[in-house]
């Protein structure tokens, strides 16, 4: 029931980090301050933020579905 549970909420929250990205055309990120590019080039420091924290997300909600997985073929 947890694991079920962590994986709606995980879903949830990674629906709204990858609409949080700056697209072609800019992105809800903007709002934080994500649409400010250095004269450096590159992305700024608050997308590579949202990068990461994305990457972590997406990798703990294919957790969740994998031990979710293993425990419905246990219980069964």
């Amino acid at each position: 029931m947890g694991f079920s549970i962590a994986l709606i909420v995980f879903s949830l929250l990674l629906m709204l980090l990858v609409l949080m990205h700056k697209g072609k055309g800019g992105g809800l990120s903007d709002m934080f301050g994500g649409g400010m590019q250095s004269s450096v080039g590159g992305s700024s420091v608050a997308e590579r933020n949202l990068d990461r924290i994305t990457v972590v997300v997406g990798l703990l909600w294919a957790a969740c579905i994998v031990v979710l997985g293993i425990l419905m073929k246990v219980t069964n």
